[in-house]
C-alpha cells in the first residue's frame, strides 16, 4: 500500500488557507516528496505526516513556488537529528539553484546527494532509497522553463500461496525470501524457484504527477492507466484558455480531458491560481468530462 497526501494545492503564492503544491507519498515507512514550496515543512506537520520519513525529494522545475521551501525543510530535518543522506533529483537546469539553496543552510548534519534528470528526454530512476520495487519515470513537459512530470510505479509482489509452500514442505522461515522473488535451496538439496509458490504477477501501482505545463499529448501516454493522476488546473473559466496557453499552464478542463483519454482511475486537481478562490464551484462541469475528478483541497489523502 502507498499513502498519498497533497500537502498543498496552490500555485504562484500561498494563501492563508492554501499551501503551495507539493505531494507526499509514503511506502513502507519511507516517503517521496515532489516539489517543496515555502512552508512545506509546516504543511507536513499540519497534515500529521512525518518529515523524518522523507528519503527523496523530486523537483518538477525551479520556479520559486516549487523550490523556495527547500531550505526550511532541510534545516527542519537537521533539527530532527537526521544523519542519513538525503537524495534530491531535479532537472539539469535546477541543479545550480538547488546547490545555492543547500549552501545557505550552513553545515547540515547529513549529506545531500543531488541527481540530475535530463530535460530533453524521458528518464527512469530505480528508487532503492525508498524500495527496490519502486521505479520513477520522468517526462519533459512544456513550460516556460525546463519542467518534468513524474510517474511513481510500484511493482506488486505476486500473491503468495502458503498451501503450495506446505505441500512442498518448505520451512516457514523461507517463505518471505520466496515471496520476494528469491530462489531457495532446501536442506535436502531441492531448488525451489519463487514461481513454485506464488501466483500470477499483479499490475503495478501507478501515481502520475504533472504540473506547470501545456496539455501536451505526451502526458496522455505518460499517465495512461494511472491509479492516481495529479494534474494542475489553474483556472476553471474557459475564457482563461488563451492566457493559460501563453503562460504554458492548463485549465481544469484540460486536465479532465487528459484524464479521460489516458484511462486513469481517478484525477486530483491541484496548482490553483490564488485568484481561484473556490475551485469546487466547477465540480459539476468537470465531472461531466471525467466523473472521477476530485477538486482537491490541502491535505487530500488516499491509501492505494
Amino acid at each position: 500500500m502507498a499513502d498519498v497526501c497533497l500537502l498543498g494545492t496552490g500555485g504562484m503564492l500561498p494563501l492563508k488557507d492554501r499551501f503551495l503544491t507539493s505531494l507526499y507519498a509514503e511506502y513502507n515507512g519511507k516517503a517521496v516528496l515532489i516539489d517543496c514550496g515555502e512552508g512545506t515543512q509546516v504543511a507536513v506537520a499540519k497534515h500529521d505526516l512525518k518529515m523524518s520519513k522523507i528519503e527523496l525529494i523530486l523537483f518538477t522545475h525551479c520556479h520559486a513556488d516549487h523550490v523556495m521551501g527547500l531550505t526550511g525543510l532541510l534545516l527542519s530535518l537537521g533539527n530532527c537529528s537526521r544523519t542519513a543522506p538525503l537524495d534530491i533529483a531535479a532537472p539539469e537546469s535546477c541543479i545550480s539553484v538547488i546547490e545555492k539553496l543547500v549552501s545557505i543552510c550552513g553545515g547540515l548534519p547529513y549529506e545531500v546527494r543531488l541527481h540530475i534528470i535530463p530535460e530533453d528526454r524521458t528518464y527512469e530512476i530505480t528508487a532503492d532509497m525508498i524500495d527496490p520495487m519502486l521505479t520513477i519515470k520522468t517526462l519533459p513537459l512544456s513550460h516556460r522553463v525546463g519542467c518534468i512530470g513524474y510517474s511513481l510505479i510500484l511493482e506488486k509482489k505476486p500473491v503468495f500461496m502458503p498451501d503450495k509452500a506446505k505441500e512442498l514442505d518448505i520451512p516457514v522461515e523461507m517463505w518471505k525470501r520466496l515471496h520476494s522473488g528469491e530462489t531457495v535451496i532446501l536442506g535436502d538439496g531441492r531448488i525451489i524457484p519463487p514461481e513454485a509458490v506464488t501466483g500470477e504477477k499483479r499490475p503495478p501501482l501507478k501515481i502520475t504527477y504533472t504540473t506547470d505545463t501545456l496539455p501536451i499529448d505526451d502526458i496522455v501516454r505518460f499517465a495512461e492507466n494511472s491509479d492516481l493522476f495529479i494534474c494542475e488546473g489553474m483556472y476553471g473559466l474557459c475564457d482563461k484558455k488563451e492566457s493559460m496557453n501563453e503562460k504554458h499552464h492548463m485549465l481544469m478542463q484540460d486536465a479532465c480531458n487528459i484524464a479521460k483519454r489516458a484511462g486513469v482511475k481517478r484525477l486530483w486537481l491541484t496548482h490553483y491560481s490564488p485568484a481561484e478562490k473556490e475551485p469546487s464551484a466547477y465540480s459539476d462541469e468537470l465531472r461531466q468530462i471525467f466523473p472521477d475528478t476530485v477538486i482537491s483541497a490541502d491535505g487530500e489523502k488516499i491509501t492505494l
